[in-house]
């Protein structure tokens, strides 16, 4: 039987213009075998979720530099239950305060990869997110 590639949409929300490390992520991920979609800079929130929805992806990543993770994450989850597609799990990575970690958990977050989380960690995250979710 042949395993589903996992499809994964790779967001920048915000005004944030850092997006080496998401980039970078995202090659890991496609050599890992994944469907990488990387939406570029400066996307809002409603324009990831629109993208999620057209391309039917397995999971949605956000990449935040800003601060702003718990925000933008909260909004993202909203409007996903308003798009009905809030099965789809969510994953951040970025600069994220470890103790902002536990907060984005309850938020319903699926995984959280502060930056320099191995690439393997991100990895396995992410298809046990996809797992669980299928």
């Amino acid at each position: 039987m042949v395993e589903k590639k996992i499809k994964i949409l790779i967001g920048k929300p915000g005004l944030d213009g850092h997006d080496r490390g998401a980039k970078i992520v995202s090659l890991a991920l496609r050599d890992a075998g994944m469907e990488v979609i990387y939406t570029g800079l400066h996307q809002s929130v409603e324009q990831i979720v629109r993208v999620a929805v057209q391309e039917a992806v397995d999971v949605i990543g956000l990449s935040v530099m800003s601060g702003a993770h718990i925000p933008i994450s909260k909004r993202l989850l909203e409007l996903m239950k308003a798009e009905d597609i809030e099965d789809i799990p969510v994953v951040v990575g970025g600069v994220i305060p470890k103790q902002d970690i536990p907060k984005l958990t309850e938020l319903g977050i699926k995984g959280v990869f502060p930056g320099g989380t191995p690439f393997d960690e991100i990895v396995a995250g992410i298809t046990a997110a996809a797992s669980e979710a299928a």
